[in-house]
């Protein structure tokens, strides 16, 4: 049975000026979307757990905006995320990617991406899906921290523990820092800032932070 998520806020009237993170540009239509209705709030589906695993390593030395804005194009290009597909690309295929606008054609980024749907499945094949495996590190319930604003970390020990046993079973751009944001993204961690509306007004079914 899947861990109770924190109670979402009640959806605001037309029009009503809302207060955000302070990292979510009010002139940016997608990026706010995605602050609004997927960051933070977990997830447990398979297919977009490792969507987002790719795009958050995409993301390794570029904008959050960059990769967001790519998003399609990445869903056209790796067979809307379906990892064994992606296990699959062969030599040709990874040459084709190379020559495909619609995603960050880094030869490392594209190969890593392979390898990654090869080692996704592997967690699949041991720990039955890939949400029980990550799950797992946190007792199967969100950690609700409601930071301040400029107090969220880039890494934790718990994306160091995570990190390290990705990097173990042979998934590569998973440096600590990209495991934290990768936390946040799929709402393994929440970390809407105290001023934000969608910060958790307590924690039913959560943890606080793990030292």
């Amino acid at each position: 049975m899947a861990p109770i998520a924190p109670k979402r806020p009640p959806a605001p009237r037309p029009g009503a000026a809302l207060k955000r993170c302070r990292w979510a540009p009010l002139d940016d239509p997608e990026y706010l979307r995605y602050h609004d209705e997927e960051w933070g709030r977990p997830v447990h589906e398979d297919r977009l757990l490792f969507e987002m695993l790719i795009l958050e390593g995409a993301q390794a030395g570029l904008s959050w905006s960059t990769v967001l804005h790519k998003r399609r194009g990445y869903r056209r290009a790796f067979a809307r995320f379906n990892p064994r597909a992606v296990a699959r690309i062969d030599a040709r295929g990874r040459a084709t990617l190379m020559r495909d606008p619609g995603i960050v054609r880094n030869r490392l980024k594209i190969e890593s991406t392979v390898t990654n749907a090869q080692a996704f499945l592997a967690v699949q094949r041991e720990f039955g899906s890939f949400a029980h495996y990550l799950w797992s590190f946190t007792g199967g319930a969100p950690l609700i921290n409601r930071p301040r604003p400029g107090t969220i970390p880039a890494r934790t020990a718990l994306s160091d523990r995570i990190s390290k046993d990705l990097l173990k079973r042979g998934f590569r751009f998973v440096g600590s820092t990209i495991v934290y944001a990768y936390l946040q993204a799929v709402g393994v961690v929440n970390d809407h800032t105290r001023e934000c509306f969608l910060c958790p007004k307590a924690a039913p079914g959560g943890r606080r932070r793990l030292k």
